[in-house]
């Protein structure tokens, strides 16, 4: 395994029961308490109590199977589409648990926005890829459309690139650019929160390197959840990180600390390639 690169320091409720930012711009704060999923009888996660950083890059980390995705997944909801699941604890976005009642499913999802680990693009235009959420919540003039469109290509860093090919399939676009593509139709819908599940694991290195990049941009104005396996990325973009181990979260920490110092024996021999 090549060497962990030293980490760099990283610069009110409503109608439908999801918690925004405050009057005065104050991001939300993220945390669970005691939150446990259970796939039928397999525990896949443990009484995890944490609280994530607003407007910052934090990634989950640990071998596969270890719980970080299914974490990650708490904060809109997506483990309610796994057969069988089940959510102990609490997913607080504010003060407001989401898994409370009154709360309003896609009003949260459009809040707490998602990048797969695939591009995932619809068969439709660019423009039209970006554009579907703004047209599923309700925008329907075409300036405004177009605005929105161009907003979230260039947030995503392909307007440049698609400007003058908007009405082409999306499924012309490279892998790269499929994956800012689905940043951009995810940015298009104003999420205070961006969840990022392995977003680089199928792109090449010169892909990578752009979408971390837009990450570091991203946090300046949203909250960032990145789940990988490449430590080498975690070290990189994220102030934070959380090692996840058979369910636990064993240590959540500066991601200085965790990769130069960690407190628990097992992260340390996980960051240094003794397993996982």
């Amino acid at each position: 395994m090549q060497p962990v690169p030293t980490p760099v320091p990283q610069d009110t409720e409503d109608p439908a029961g999801v918690p925004d930012a405050d009057a005065g711009g104050q991001a939300l704060r993220l945390r669970t308490e005691e939150l446990s999923v259970f796939y039928a009888d397999v525990q896949a996660l443990k009484s995890v109590t944490v609280e994530i950083p607003a407007r910052e890059i934090t990634a989950l980390i640990g071998p596969s199977g270890c719980g970080k995705s299914t974490f990650l997944r708490c904060f809109n909801r997506m483990n309610d589409v796994i057969p069988d699941a089940r959510v102990q604890g609490k997913v607080l976005l504010g003060d407001r648990d989401v898994n409370g009642r009154g709360v309003d499913v896609v009003e949260l999802r459009k809040r707490v926005g998602m990048v797969f680990q695939q591009p995932n693009p619809f068969p439709m235009s660019i423009f039209d890829n970006v554009a579907y959420g703004p047209k599923i919540h309700g925008v329907r003039g075409r300036q405004q459309l177009q605005e929105i469109v161009e907003t979230s290509l260039k947030s995503a860093a392909l307007w440049d690139e698609v400007k003058d090919e908007l009405k082409k399939s999306a499924f012309d676009l490279s892998g790269g650019q499929q994956q800012r593509l689905c940043i951009a139709r995810t940015l298009a819908v104003k999420p205070e929160v961006i969840l990022m599940d392995e977003p680089c694991s199928a792109l090449d290195p010169q892909s990578t390197s752009r979408i971390e990049d837009l990450m570091t941009d991203l946090k300046r104005h949203y909250t960032v959840i990145i789940v990988t396996h490449n430590m080498q990325q975690a070290a990189r973009v994220s102030k934070m990180t959380g090692f996840f181990l058979m369910g636990d979260l064993v240590e959540f920490d500066t991601t200085e600390k965790v990769f130069t110092n960690p407190a628990d024996e097992r992260t340390e021999q996980y960051v240094s390639g003794r397993f996982g």
